[in-house]
């Protein structure tokens, strides 16, 4: 074994974007740690477990010791990013400047706040207005400025949308999946003629793995691999194709509670509800040429999410 495959990885955050990518590092033979607030359920095998509150300078220096490469994937629940996401921020940062270790950072397009359909490019302004979108851009300046006075290695990696396995709380997720194939309710938001980006959650993880493994890319912003943007209403077609019927389409206009988004994240995400009325796009042709990974088709994405929400589906019946 090679002593880069020995470097130790450790992964901040055990939803979906984290436990896929403690997933691909393992695959590709790396050792990795794997921390959340509580210990992990469902870690894959051969990948070290760890629970530890990274809002918090001890605790994310216990998550990261030993680590050469230190992935922050966590996120809190909405209603409380503004709060809590700083602080999380601050105790990384503290705890890889003084061990050393580089940072790769899993962000958003909320900085870029509303482009009125323009494409957005690593080189799209921030115009956040959003309370949420000021954060994120403030906190992603804090993460280049550290790098550029030297004081910690960081990268960040930006995604639209998750959808894929495991993928529950997203526009493309549990509010769509499930009752596609039992015959409920769909969720669909803002104007479903409008393209919009969805980045696959195993592109997330490999394009955050291609981050970590290539110092190169430090110090700047990337666009993690994403297909094609596509209209809500061809996406629902293409489900429908594949569970072999018409959906229950209910499209919200406006924020209100639905299936698993209640009273407490519409109230928030009304800011962002933008994101529905214009055009999302996303352009990741700079990573693909700068690392050699294409985002995997959305058709493979959707068959995949499909397979994974029909088990969830019959065990929860079993």
């Amino acid at each position: 074994m090679s002593v880069a495959a020995r470097r130790l990885h450790a992964v901040l955050g055990a939803g979906p974007a984290g436990t896929t990518l403690a997933a691909e590092l393992a695959r590709q033979g790396k050792a990795v740690r794997l921390v959340s607030r509580s210990m992990p359920d469902g870690a894959p095998d051969g990948v070290q477990r760890r629970a530890a509150d990274v809002s918090t300078y001890d605790g994310a220096r216990a998550a990261v010791e030993g680590a050469d490469v230190v992935y922050h994937c966590v996120n809190v629940a909405y209603h409380q990013q503004t709060e809590v996401m700083p602080r999380v921020q601050q105790a990384v940062l503290s705890a890889v400047e003084a061990t050393g270790a580089r940072l790769v950072v899993l962000d958003t397009l909320y900085p870029y706040g509303p482009t009125h359909g323009e494409v957005m490019t690593e080189d799209t302004p921030w115009r956040a207005t959003s309370r949420k979108g000021v954060m994120r851009a403030q906190l992603d300046e804090a993460y280049l400025a550290a790098h550029r006075a030297g004081r910690v290695r960081v990268v960040l990696g930006r995604s639209a949308d998750f959808v894929g396995p495991g993928v529950l709380n997203s526009t493309l997720g549990g509010a769509v999946f499930p009752p596609a194939l039992t015959g409920g309710e769909v969720l669909a938001l803002g104007d479903i003629d409008l393209p919009h980006s969805y980045t696959g959650i195993q592109d997330v993880a490999k394009g955050l793995a291609a981050l970590g493994e290539d110092p190169e890319g430090d110090g700047r912003v990337w666009h993690l691999p994403t297909a094609p943007a596509r209209t809500t209403r061809e996406i629902h077609s293409m489900i429908e194709e594949r569970v072999g019927g018409p959906l229950r389409r209910v499209v919200l206009t406006e924020p209100r509670p639905f299936g698993p988004f209640d009273a407490t994240f519409m109230d928030e995400y009304a800011e962002m509800f933008y994101q529905h009325t214009e055009a999302q796009i996303v352009d990741s042709s700079a990573f693909e040429r700068s690392f050699g990974l294409r985002p995997t088709p959305l058709d493979a994405t959707l068959d995949a999410t499909l397979g994974w929400f029909r088990t969830l589906i019959a065990g929860a019946r079993n």
